[in-house]
């Protein structure tokens, strides 16, 4: 039910990614004037999943709910004068290569006449180099499905964070980072279930009336989940083209392949990159007793979570990312180097000038969480990214700020729940369908050495 919002509260938000921002400049909008930001980093956050050259924008989606709020937010990036400016209009092809590609495929184009939006079919891997002559190669076989939708492009997501970090300054929002806001215990009241303040890596006491956790694939390790979300990196590389590639590959479009779970972007105008990705189940980094000091610092102390989240706990590294080495799995970079084969085979014997790896805060159904924490009566978790929330972020702040004041939509509040009785489920991370690829797997120790 709706409660009427007491704006005088001192709101603290764990996170300064799409989520923590979002919510602190909508808060502010509805009257809030005492809001915080504690993050590691001043926003944009090197290593937050929101962060990096570029995002795909699209409304391509199965589901209903989310194909109606990114057609919403769709509209925000191509009028609004805040976040037009981070926005590159670029058709988008999706294709698929076997039955359940299909299947996904023809789901998102029976959603699309749903709304009412145009797309165009690609008959085959010919037609689609026809329509877009940059994609010289195969393309997904062996059996070539997809459609192009012109109503799409990405975003510079790391400018998109800055622009909107810079509005939360002006409406007044605060931000405490570095040590003093690296959050290391939640401090607790054990009568009412509340929590009155945070303490950070520094020893600082950070108090608070109500508090936000948008810590992203840090959340688990802040807070019990109950196997509501899973860490999970994935891998992305960069090629650095001259400015006669820059010219060739500019009218590249968004290219995926659902089956394999590859897809690439145009070349980036500033930078010269273009990027490659593999959006699928990904790698997890489970905690051992032989996590180094650094990590250890800043972990909350093992009996604050519960059992089942202690035994398989993935988190990414605490350490900020400029004290660490970029590194991409073997494995990773061949599913990447057979994509670029298979879109722009003239590049597949090239060495990528950066490889590195991306963490998601996956939920066992691919829905965000928007709710309250069933052990912290003043605890609203805003996170669960699933690798798909930043398209949503014009309009994200919006629905997250509606979960907190308790007025979401009934079918809302039931989607973006927090699904706490995951903790007796063992499969519960089933996936919404929307990945494709190889199955899940953990980073072995050597390969946890070098993240």
């Amino acid at each position: 039910m709706s409660v009427s919002p007491d704006t005088s509260q001192r709101v603290v938000i764990v996170g300064g990614g799409a989520f923590g921002l979002s919510v602190a400049l909508e808060l502010s909008q509805r009257g809030y004037d005492n809001i915080v930001v504690l993050d590691r980093h001043v926003p944009p956050v090197p290593d937050g999943s929101s962060v990096d050259i570029s995002r795909i924008i699209r409304f391509d989606y199965g589901d209903a709910v989310y194909a109606k709020l990114a057609k919403e937010a769709y509209d925000l990036w191509t009028s609004s004068p805040l976040y037009s400016q981070a926005f590159h209009s670029t058709p988008f092809a999706l294709t698929a290569a076997n039955p359940s590609g299909r299947a996904y495929v023809d789901k998102c184009t029976q959603s699309l006449d749903t709304l009412g939006l145009p797309w165009q079919s690609m008959q085959d891997a010919m037609d689609a180099r026809r329509q877009f002559p940059a994609l010289s190669g195969p393309l997904a076989q062996p059996d070539f499905h997809g459609y192009v939708n012109r109503q799409a492009g990405w975003a510079d997501s790391q400018q998109a964070i800055a622009l909107l970090r810079d509005r939360c300054l002006e409406a007044g929002v605060s931000f405490i980072c570095g040590r003093r806001g690296t959050v290391t215990e939640l401090m607790t009241e054990s009568r009412s279930r509340k929590i009155h303040a945070l303490r950070t890596l520094s020893n600082d006491v950070i108090p608070g009336d109500i508090f936000i956790l948008a810590a992203g694939a840090w959340s688990s390790s802040l807070v019990p989940m109950y196997n509501t979300t899973l860490s999970t990196a994935q891998v992305l590389a960069f090629m650095k083209m001259n400015d006669v590639e820059m010219k060739r590959y500019e009218d590249l479009p968004i290219y995926m392949n659902f089956s394999s779970g590859f897809f690439c972007f145009p070349t980036h105008p500033q930078t010269g990159y273009l990027k490659f990705v593999i959006h699928g189940l990904g790698y997890t980094r489970t905690e051992t007793e032989s996590t180094n000091a650094g990590e250890r610092e800043v972990s909350v102390a093992r009996e604050q979570r519960p059992t089942s989240d202690s035994k398989s706990l993935s988190t990414p590294p605490w350490m900020p990312r400029n004290q660490r080495s970029n590194f991409a799995p073997e494995d990773g970079l061949q599913r990447l180097r057979a994509g670029v084969q298979e879109a722009l085979p003239e590049l597949a014997s090239r060495e990528f000038d950066l490889a590195t790896t991306c963490w998601y805060t996956d939920t066992p159904t691919g829905d965000f969480i928007v709710d309250y924490h069933k052990d912290y009566a003043n605890l609203f978790l805003a996170t669960g990214g699933s690798g798909h929330a930043f398209k949503f972020l014009p309009v994200l702040g919006k629905y997250l700020a509606d979960g907190f004041q308790r007025s979401l939509p009934t079918d809302m509040q039931e989607k973006w729940r927090f699904r706490w009785e995951s903790a007796q489920n063992e499969s519960a991370f089933r996936g919404d369908g929307s990945r494709g690829g190889p199955a899940r797997r953990e980073f072995t120790m050597q390969e946890k050495a070098k993240l």
